[in-house]
């Protein structure tokens, strides 16, 4: 419990922070000129990854052999990410996805299912993020700042190297690794990673959009997967604090404001919190339904 007070005060302690250094002002006037119509384009974007992620989940699982069907991917799944939303840490709803895909399979393999496609969905923005940097110093258009570009591109690249140069290794970690190199190079798994990789960014450009922040077409690959990479820093509620600083600091790159870019981040926080409301829906309707058929019982002569 203490944990998530941490984390709560550290998210809240963050945007209180950029509100503070950027222009409170001026992020309330973008968040009060919101357009609707971009806002219902971003929570279209926010569920294609879901849906699509849902099902990068049942492709992995039964990789290793755990059957299950799609309609019990997408909810265990919506559900995830509400609890992830909410809870420390942003795992506490894959532990708990884990544990209930245990009747399945055991809970080892229960739980690798769910490490496995959580890792490959980071792989696929991380892959995006490669590209997207690799071009922007090979065509410089928008992107300028050139320290940065090689900074990303050099560091993903010795990443890559330690992470083939670990599935070498004939260990439980090695393995693990071999097999998500495998995963990732089947072409379903590609697929799925350039469509959820799309969804989550274009979400996050549409909630620009929604604020009156028109992000340049080149950032698509490289300022805005940046930004959500930042949500993975543990120390947070649902990645709040991080990703807005993260954008509130690379918004001035590609021309924009930290303003504009605090305000479009917090728009995205809240579409990303609202795309998970499905999931009370699919905890509540068990019981809904249920109480509907004790009263037609009841009623029955």
């Amino acid at each position: 419990m203490t944990r998530y007070w941490i984390r709560l005060a550290v998210s809240i302690g963050v945007i209180f922070a950029l509100l503070w250094w950027t222009d409170a002002a001026k992020v309330s006037e973008h968040l009060m000129s919101l357009h609707l119509g971009w806002i219902g384009i971003s929570l279209l974007a926010v569920t294609g990854a879901t849906l699509s992620m849902a099902l990068r989940w049942q492709l992995t699982a039964r990789a290793l052999q755990i059957q299950f069907d799609y309609s019990f991917a997408l909810r265990e799944y919506y559900i995830a990410q509400l609890t992830n939303s909410v809870l420390p840490g942003g795992v506490t709803g894959d532990v708990a996805r884990a544990f209930r895909t245990r009747h399945q399979a055991d809970l080892r393999l229960a739980a690798q299912s769910v490490l496995a496609e959580r890792l490959l969905g980071q792989v696929a923005i991380i892959c995006v993020l490669f590209i997207g940097f690799s071009a922007a110093l090979m065509f410089p258009l928008g992107i300028k700042v050139t320290v940065l570009s090689w900074t990303v591109v050099l560091t993903l690249g010795c990443g890559l190297i330690a992470v083939v140069a670990l599935s070498r290794f004939n260990t439980a970690v090695g393995r693990f690794v071999s097999f998500l190199l495998k995963q990732q190079s089947q072409t379903e798994f590609l697929l799925l990673g350039v469509v959820s990789s799309f969804c989550l960014i274009f979400g996050f450009y549409t909630s620009a959009r929604a604020v009156g922040a028109e992000i340049p077409i080149e950032s698509l690959v490289t300022v805005i997967p940046l930004i959500l990479c930042a949500m993975i820093i543990p120390l947070s509620i649902g990645g709040w604090g991080w990703r807005e600083g993260a954008a509130a600091a690379l918004f001035p790159i590609i021309g924009l404001t930290s303003s504009e870019g605090l305000a479009s981040s917090i728009t995205y926080g809240a579409v990303v919190l609202v795309a998970t409301l499905p999931a009370v829906f699919v905890v509540l309707w068990p019981r809904i339904t249920g109480s509907h058929l004790s009263k037609g019982k009841a009623s029955s002569p």
